[in-house]
C-alpha cells in the first residue's frame, strides 16, 4: 500500500475556510454589535483589547489543532483527516453579556458610579467568567474519559443535532426567508455543489458568497452608511493586547457571585466539545480526548489574560467540512485570517461589506449534516432515542424566541419586569413557557440523559436506564438542570439544594418504574 502524506493546504480547504471563518465572522460582528449596543463600550476597548485578545486566541487554538491533525495523519499515513474546528463559543458569549457583564455594569451605574469605571468592572467580570470557563474546559480534559465511554453515541450526537436544528438551521432558515432573494440564491449553490456534487470554476462556497454580495446590493441588504464607516476606519490599525493579570486579579471578587453562571457554561462548554469529538469519531476522525479538550481550554485561558471575555470551544460541524474536502488547511488559514482581521481592527468595515445573508447557507449546510448524522452514526433502533435527545435544544431555543418577543412587546422592561404573570396569559393560549423555561435550563445535559435512558430501554437494560434517570433526579434536585427563576428581563438557572424539587421527584420516579422494569425482565426473559 503506497503511502499517503498529509498535506497542509488542499483545494477543499477553501470552501472549509469559507464556512467556518464566516461561522467565526459571524461571532467577531455579534461581540461588536453587542459591546457596542449593550454594553456600550468604547470602541478603544473593544477594538484596542477585546478583539485583539479574541483573534490571538483564535490563532493559537486553530494553530494547535491543525497540527494535531497533521501528526495524526503522518502516523496514520493518512491524507484524509480534517482538522477539528475551533473558534468562539455562541452560547457563553450571549450568556457572558447578558447574565455577567451587563448586570455588572447596571449595579455599578445603580450605585453612582460614573460610566468608565461601570464599564471596567463589567469587563472585569467577564474576563473572571472567562477565565473560569477555561479551567474548567482544561480540568475536563483529565476526567471526561469515563463519561464518553459511558454514554451511548445517540445520545451524545442527538444533543448536538438538536442545537444545530434550532440555533442553527431554524434560525438561518427563518433568516432566509425573511430575505428570500438572496437567503434562497445562497442555499440552491449550496445545495447544487455539496449534495449536488455539481463541479464548478470555483469553489461551491466561494460562489454562493460572491453571489449573495452580488443579489444584497439591489436588494438593499448592504448599504454603506458613510458616518458608520467613518467610525469603522478609525480603528484600522495594530493592536497588541498587552497581559491583563492585573485586571484579572482586579476582578476577582466578581467569581463568587456568578459561579450560578460560570460553572453551568463552562460544563455546557466542556460536554459539547466532548460531543463534536464523538461527531468527529463518527465520521472518521478520532482524536485523543485528553489533548483536545486541553487545546480548547488553553485557547480560552489566552482569552482571558490577554483581555477578551468570550471562552472559545470546539464546534459542531467537523462531518460537514470534511464531507466538503476540508482537511488542515481550513483550521489554521481561519486562525491566522479571523486573528490578523482582529489585531488589525478591520472586522468593522468588512461587516459593513458582508451582509450574514451572503454565506449564512453553508452554516445551514453544516446543521443538515450533523442532524442527518446523529441518525446515520447511530443504530436504527435507537432511532427513538435520537428524536428524545433532540427535542430540549429546540425547546432551549424556542424559549429564547419566546423571551425575545416578550421583550420586544414590552416586558423585561423597569415597569414590566419578567414575572409569573407572565405564564397564565400564556398558559392559556396553550403556550407551556414553564414547561420550555425548564427545558432551556441544563438542555445539554438533560438531553444526554434523556437519550441515554431511551437507548437503555430499547436494550432493554432497565438497571441503567435507572441509573440515568436518577442521575437527572440529582441533577434537578441541585439545580444543575430545569430549575429556572425569572430576572427582571430573562430565566436563568436557579442552582441551589432543592430548586428543582418538581423535577427531581419526576425522575426518582421515573428511576423506579426502570427498576421496577429490571425486576420484571429477570423473572421472566423476553419474548422470542
Amino acid at each position: 500500500m503506497a503511502e499517503r502524506t498529509p498535506r497542509w493546504l488542499v483545494p477543499g480547504d477553501l470552501d472549509g475556510l469559507l464556512g467556518l471563518g464566516l461561522d467565526n465572522l459571524i461571532q467577531i460582528l455579534l461581540i461588536v454589535a453587542l459591546c457596542r449596543g449593550v454594553l456600550g463600550y468604547p470602541d478603544g476597548l473593544i477594538f484596542g483589547t477585546i478583539l485583539p485578545a479574541t483573534g490571538l486566541s483564535l490563532l493559537v487554538g486553530n494553530g494547535a489543532y491543525a497540527w494535531q491533525a497533521y501528526r495524526l495523519a503522518q502516523r496514520e499515513q493518512r491524507d484524509d483527516r480534517t482538522a477539528l474546528p475551533y473558534g468562539i463559543n455562541t452560547v457563553s458569549l450571549f450568556a457572558y453579556v447578558f447574565l455577567v457583564m451587563l448586570p455588572v455594569k447596571l449595579a455599578a451605574l445603580g450605585q453612582g458610579l460614573p460610566a468608565e469605571q461601570a464599564v471596567q468592572l463589567s469587563w472585569r467580570a467577564g474576563l473572571v467568567a472567562c477565565l473560569g470557563s477555561g479551567l474548567i474546559e482544561a480540568g475536563g480534559a483529565f476526567c471526561l474519559g469515563a463519561l464518553r465511554r459511558w454514554l451511548p453515541r445517540a445520545a451524545l450526537l442527538s444533543t448536538l443535532a438538536g442545537i444545530a436544528l434550532g440555533y442553527i438551521a431554524l434560525g438561518f432558515l427563518l433568516r432566509t426567508y425573511a430575505n428570500p432573494v438572496v437567503g434562497l440564491a445562497v442555499l440552491a449553490v449550496i445545495l447544487v455543489t455539496y449534495y449536488g456534487q455539481v463541479k464548478l470554476p470555483l469553489p461551491g462556497g466561494l460562489v454562493a458568497v460572491l453571489l449573495g454580495i452580488a443579489l444584497a446590493i439591489p436588494t438593499g441588504l448592504l448599504r454603506i452608511d458613510p458616518a458608520s464607516w467613518q467610525a469603522n476606519a478609525a480603528q484600522v490599525g495594530l493592536h497588541l493586547p498587552p497581559l491583563q493579570l492585573g485586571a484579572l486579579w482586579a476582578g476577582r471578587d466578581q467569581l463568587i457571585p456568578w459561579l450560578g453562571v460560570i460553572v453551568p457554561m463552562g460544563l455546557f462548554n466542556v460536554l459539547g466539545s466532548l460531543q463534536n469529538l464523538e461527531s468527529a469519531e463518527a465520521a472518521g476522525d478520532r482524536y485523543p480526548l485528553k489533548s483536545s479538550l486541553l487545546i480548547n481550554g488553553i485557547g480560552t485561558l489566552v482569552a482571558a489574560a490577554l483581555g477578551s471575555c468570550f471562552p472559545t470551544t470546539i464546534y459542531i460541524g467537523h462531518p460537514g467540512w470534511k464531507a466538503m474536502g476540508a482537511r488542515i488547511g481550513y483550521s489554521w488559514l481561519n486562525g491566522v485570517l479571523i486573528g490578523l482581521g482582529c489585531l488589525l481592527g478591520v472586522f468593522g468595515l468588512v461587516g459593513q461589506l458582508v451582509p450574514i445573508e451572503a454565506g449564512m447557507a453553508i452554516v445551514l449546510y453544516i446543521a443538515l449534516v450533523i442532524t442527518a448524522q446523529s441518525f446515520q452514526a447511530t443504530p436504527s433502533a435507537h432511532a427513538p432515542a435520537v428524536v428524545l435527545g433532540l427535542l430540549p435544544g429546540l425547546a432551549g431555543w424556542g424559549a429564547l424566541l419566546l423571551k425575545a418577543g416578550l421583550r420586544a412587546g414590552g416586558a423585561g422592561g423597569p415597569d414590566h419586569p419578567f414575572g409569573p404573570a407572565l405564564l397564565e396569559p400564556l398558559r392559556q393560549a396553550d403556550v407551556w413557557a414553564a414547561g420550555a423555561f425548564a427545558l432551556e435550563q441544563g438542555q445539554i445535559v438533560a438531553a444526554m440523559l434523556l437519550a441515554a435512558m431511551l437507548v437503555y430501554v430499547i436494550e432493554r437494560r432497565f438497571a441503567a436506564a435507572a441509573l440515568c434517570a436518577a442521575l437527572a433526579a440529582a441533577a434537578s434536585w441541585l439545580g444543575l438542570i430545569h430549575a429556572w427563576r425569572f430576572t427582571p428581563a430573562d430565566t436563568v438557572l436557579d442552582l441551589g439544594w432543592g430548586t428543582g424539587g418538581p423535577w427531581a421527584l419526576g425522575y426518582l420516579v421515573m428511576a423506579l418504574v426502570f427498576a421496577a422494569a429490571a425486576g420484571l425482565v429477570r423473572r421472566s426473559p423476553p419474548n422470542p
